[in-house]
């Protein structure tokens, strides 16, 4: 997708956000308009262009002619809808304006010139799923083209704890969308792809907002945590967000550096295991490394960091697991 097919508007709001906003509120304060600008591109579009299917209702009407009535009708599983008056038609795949054609043959026989209106009063063919890290998750309907940003401004946004990645997971089909970014899966019934949120709102990489189908399925993963915990000013959880990953001092700039009386020089991490319900705990000198006499050292995503005080002799694994969860129920820092 090239530049020129972002709306003008998401372009002035995303290099509002480049200068400044940054806050989940006012992340969320772009998808609100945002979601207005969908609505006003689906306004613009106009019926014409949005393509009936099994599960939209119509409603018929016949401008100057109130005495014959037709009423609303649903439009089949096979793409076909029965109507009075005109009987069953194919209605899949064509406009509003086109079924009006066919609806208006079919009633030449009986009407005089007859002049119809043919308008969608129920959207059911287009179904999108958004789960995940969204202020509004569930299944959305797509009223016709929307790209990646229009269709998370339906869902009013992200969360705050929204991770640094958008997954999207689409049924294989002779015409889906394939490549170098799609890998299919190991049934080869779907195709996925990974979008980064930051390059995507702030609009420097334009393909990444892509054309979202009927039937995709959006989600967006809470974000990975690292934890900082003990003789520490500020301990917590704190999210990735935006970054894939973190390092040890990083971390304790996090939280504000140690607190007074701590002993940082024996510091450990405790990693949780793959293969194993034991963790894996390393030991680290936390001094060495804010001295800059030692190597910083990457943390990963559920990594707990403990910092303890000079007057902790020895403190178990068991105690630091219990602390985590008192502390990280209530303290989650961004």
């Amino acid at each position: 997708m090239r530049a020129e097919n972002f709306p003008k508007q998401l372009l002035v709001l995303s290099d509002g956000l480049r200068k400044g906003l940054k806050s989940p509120p006012r992340i969320n304060l772009l998808f609100a308009c945002l979601y207005l600008i969908a609505n006003v591109a689906v306004g613009q579009t106009g019926s014409g262009k949005y393509l009936l299917g099994p599960g939209d209702r119509i409603t018929i009407s016949l401008r100057d002619l109130k005495e014959i009535e037709i009423k609303p009708a649903t439009i089949d599983r096979d793409g076909t809808i029965d109507l009075q008056y005109a009987g069953r038609l194919k209605a899949e795949g064509l406009t509003t304006e086109q079924l009006g054609v066919e609806i208006q043959k079919k009633l030449t026989g009986i009407i005089r010139k007859p002049n119809i209106t043919v308008e969608v009063t129920e959207f059911g063919s287009q179904p999108v799923s958004i789960l995940g890290s969204v202020n509004k998750p569930g299944v959305h309907q797509l009223r016709g083209g929307k790209n990646l940003v229009e269709v998370l401004a339906i869902a009013e946004g992200m969360k705050p704890e929204a991770g640094n990645v958008i997954k999207i997971t689409r049924p294989r089909s002779k015409d889906a969308i394939v490549s170098a970014n799609w890998k299919e899966d190991a049934s080869g019934q779907f195709v996925t792809t990974e979008i980064g949120v930051k390059a995507l709102l702030e609009a420097r990489t334009p393909e990444a907002n892509i054309q979202i189908r009927p039937h995709d399925v959006i989600s967006i993963p809470r974000a990975d945590l690292v934890y900082v915990m003990g003789s520490v000013r500020k301990p917590g959880g704190f999210m990735l967000a935006e970054r894939e990953s973190i390092t040890v001092l990083q971390a304790v700039s996090m939280a504000e550096g140690v607190a007074p009386g701590s002993s940082p020089q024996r510091a450990r991490i405790l990693r949780p295991s793959v293969n194993s319900s034991v963790s894996q705990e390393i030991v680290i000198d936390v001094k060495q490394i804010l001295a800059n006499k030692a190597p910083d050292q990457k943390m990963q995503p559920n990594d707990i960091l403990f910092i303890p005080s000079s007057a902790m002799k020895m403190v178990s694994m068991k105690a630091i697991e219990a602390g985590l969860q008192m502390a990280t129920g209530l303290v989650i820092f961004r």
